[in-house]
């Protein structure tokens, strides 16, 4: 019977991978490049989630990374030109990041009571890149609490001193948390709160014995520049390996990609496709960025824009029809990863971004000047604090200048100078206005630029239209 059992375990594995290769063998080049298409819009977002997960966790000699899974990072500092491995960074609010592996059992978050004034949150992001999760200012309140972090397959009760159980539908969980800075010299405050924050293992918090630990997955190496080439198929091979089963709606989607051999079964080889399959899968992907960006200028207009691409997978759905004609949230995902990773979800930020000015030319500081003026009355409608912040266009990361600034935001109040009228005119150009005249000044690369407003807890009046950023002029 034992040996039965072994060659008919045998038997079915030689007839999955045969099944496999009749799959392969039978999709045509037009069809390999098609479904090349969707499965990079499907997959971009989680292949850039691996691009972090790996500089922040796993490669030890990366200078972005953070420590081991389960163990929270803070860094008492802000942003710099220096900071690479996420685009159009925050410089707003220095940051504790963190990998959670959910598999064994949950987390327990605690966090202290904070300031009224204080705004902090802590975003959670699962594989796919939803923000399925917040506890902060907006979401949870300043209280002190904790809360349990639960994956997919926990199935237990609410433990007594729990303020609240979160669930994630991914094993793997990112963590960016925020924490407001007032200025300069308030980062030593703001060292002392993330200090403050905890995360410790359910059992610990439980004071039991610890689970088994899970063997860790074989986590491949990262080669940058992989997500905009034809290796990004193997990636997205082996986020599905994470991902173990599709989400709601994804099965057909799933059932497309097998056909490529992209499964969470993780054998995945371009190598051994045919090469009139592999030049097809290459042209799909290319199909699928040039999807991504066509999305991206057909939309970039729009100040709301990125109310509408960020957020749990149901806030997406939604989104994609209602806002977009679209039954597949798949290209907001996409864009939102592309051009911002790890937006904040519409309740907690918006970022209304400047690429044209008010003439629709493109941002353009190596032979222009610009203007910002906010009307007395008509600054940025918020519960929290808003921002302004320069990125260079090529880079999509901040730029080397002589102030070391780049933002603007309504906590600098007090060093703006405001016209006669009570408005505010903010100067956006590569040279100093002059020494008197800097307060107001946000520095911009010698060359292409754009700019992204961060309001941190929208008031109705930004979310529903009521209250949009105003034009950016040329000087005169």
């Amino acid at each position: 019977m034992r040996a039965f059992g072994g060659n008919l375990i045998i038997v079915l594995a030689l007839a999955v991978v045969i099944s496999g290769c009749s799959q392969q063998s039978q999709i045509t080049p037009e069809e390999a490049r098609e479904i090349a298409g969707e499965a990079y819009v499907y997959g971009f977002p989680m292949v850039m989630n691996y691009k972090t997960l790996y500089n922040y966790v796993l490669d030890e000699t990366s200078p972005d990374y953070k420590g081991p899974f389960n163990q929270m990072s803070c860094d008492a500092r802000l942003f710099t030109p220096e900071d690479k491995a996420v685009v159009t960074p925050n410089s707003d609010t220095p940051y504790c990041m963190f990998w959670m592996d959910l598999r064994v059992e949950p987390l327990v978050l605690t966090v202290p009571e904070m300031e009224p004034e204080r705004f902090y949150h802590f975003q959670f992001i699962d594989l796919y890149t939803h923000n399925f999760e917040y506890v902060g200012t907006l979401a949870t309140g300043n209280d002190a609490g904790k809360f349990l972090i639960a994956g997919p397959d926990w199935n237990g009760k609410q433990p007594e001193g729990i303020t609240e159980v979160i669930r994630s539908e991914t094993d793997f969980v990112f963590n960016v948390t925020r924490t407001q800075l007032f200025g300069p010299d308030d980062l030593e405050g703001v060292k002392a709160i993330q200090e403050s924050y905890d995360l410790q293992p359910l059992s610990a918090f439980l004071g039991t014995e610890a689970p088994p630990a899970a063997a860790m997955p074989d986590f491949p190496k990262w080669v940058e520049g992989s997500q905009f080439d034809e290796h990004f198929f193997g990636y997205l091979d082996f986020m599905m390996t994470l991902l173990k089963e599709p989400g709601d709606g994804e099965q057909a989607l799933w059932d497309r990609l097998a056909r490529l051999g992209i499964g969470p079964e993780g054998t995945f080889d371009l190598a051994a496709l045919p090469a009139d399959i592999q030049d097809a899968m290459k042209a799909g992907r290319k199909d699928g960025f040039g999807e991504i960006e066509q999305f991206f200028e057909e939309n970039a207009a729009d100040p709301l824009g990125s109310a509408k691409i960020f957020g749990t997978r149901g806030f997406l759905s939604e989104s994609a029809r209602t806002n977009y004609g679209l039954e597949d949230l798949s290209i907001l995902r996409s864009v939102a990863a592309h051009r911002g990773l790890y937006g904040n979800s519409a309740a907690e930020a918006i970022y209304p971004t400047y690429l044209v000015d008010a003439d629709q030319q493109p941002l353009d500081a190596s032979t222009n000047r610009y203007t910002l003026t906010f009307e007395e009355g008509r600054f940025p409608p918020v519960n929290a604090f808003w921002s302004l912040t320069m990125y260079d266009g090529k880079t999509q990361l901040f730029i080397e200048n002589p102030l070391d600034r780049y933002l603007l935001n309504s906590p600098m109040m007090d060093q703006f100078h405001l016209e006669a009228d009570g408005s505010l005119v903010l100067d956006i150009a590569k040279d100093s206005p002059g020494k008197d005249l800097e307060g107001n000044w946000l520095p911009a690369p010698d060359g292409p630029f754009y700019m992204v407003m961060r309001l941190y807890g929208p008031k109705p009046a930004a979310l529903e239209g009521d209250w949009t950023p105003p034009a950016i002029q040329l000087a005169k």
